[in-house]
């Protein structure tokens, strides 16, 4: 195993570093939703993966790149402001047992739709085919999609920290996350800042759809299902209460799973899940607030 990871090519490192980068988005929208909602969204594969049938529709049709990208951040968004408006604020007041079911059966009706519309074999979104290339960077060959993830990855989280920093709706929904309560007594605007956040949140599965059909053009209806529960394993690992925390154990899943999964003999990938899984167990048994968090922080937003 060791000999494995020390022969890491650079071309495994830049995965891993494109799949961080991606998870980190995915962990940074699911935390977001339950900074605001104390709402696990486990539907929120389930809306990138509607988005990546939009891209695939796209193709299909021979429309250019931007309208089928367009039409993948059209979908997505309607789909959350469609989540949010007939299913979290009608249940708004109820346990989060009862919400958390709720998305759970919002993933597998949208499972099924599209199971129903476009069959178990999917369909084939060929348009992003370029950004899965090579360049040959210093004698190196690197997919352009790794290098664009990185970038888009490290550009979505920095627009979103001055967001959530330096803007009266970021101040609004750090203020609802620590305390839901105390904001809406002080002016804060609930279902304004919900809705702020489910579409930010929206956003960012926007552009990890369009990031993952480059990597695996084949749309399923299970499409982002197993990226997503390992995701999630990461924002438990990282911190669930704290966006950056939760950012950075997307992140680490994400760049460690990339890493093993480029190490491992072919014959072993199928030992991967097994190997991230049980280190999430030996890190939450060590520090159960998660990995990134401080003891007694509670800032949320």
């Amino acid at each position: 195993m060791i000999v494995a990871i020390l022969n890491i090519s650079w071309q495994t490192l830049a995965d891993a570093f494109s799949l961080g980068g991606m998870y980190a988005l995915m962990a940074v929208g699911i935390g977001l939703v339950f900074g605001v909602l104390r709402l696990v969204n486990f539907a929120y594969g389930q809306m990138i993966m509607a988005g990546a049938f939009a891209i695939a529709f796209g193709s299909q049709w021979n429309w250019p790149l931007w309208a089928s990208i367009l039409l993948c951040f059209a979908v997505v968004l309607a789909l959350s402001l469609a989540m949010e408006w007939l299913v979290f604020r009608p249940l708004r007041t109820q346990s989060p047992e009862v919400m958390l079911i709720a998305t759970f059966a919002v993933a597998f009706l949208l499972e099924s739709i599209a199971l129903l519309w476009f069959g178990s074999l999917g369909k084939i979104a060929t348009s992003l085919a370029s950004l899965n290339r090579v360049w040959v960077i210093a004698g190196v060959d690197i997919r352009k999609i790794s290098l664009v993830s990185i970038v888009v990855a490290a550009a979505c989280l920095t627009l979103l920290q001055l967001l959530l920093t330096r803007t009266e709706v970021g101040l609004h929904m750090r203020a609802a996350a620590s305390d839901f309560r105390t904001a809406r007594l002080l002016g804060v605007r609930a279902n304004r800042v919900i809705t702020g956040a489910v579409l930010i949140s929206g956003v960012l599965a926007g552009v990890v759809a369009v990031m993952m059909t480059v990597q695996t053009p084949l749309v399923t209806p299970d499409f982002a299902l197993d990226n997503t529960i390992v995701v999630l394993a990461g924002v438990v690992l990282g911190g669930l209460n704290r966006p950056i925390a939760a950012t950075l154990g997307g992140f680490s899943i994400g760049f460690a799973s990339g890493l093993l999964g480029g190490a491992l003999p072919t014959e072993k990938s199928q030992y991967l899940p097994s190997f991230l899984f049980a280190a999430v167990i030996v890190v939450l048994l060590v520090k159960p607030n998660g990995l990134f968090t401080r003891r007694g922080a509670v800032e949320r937003v």
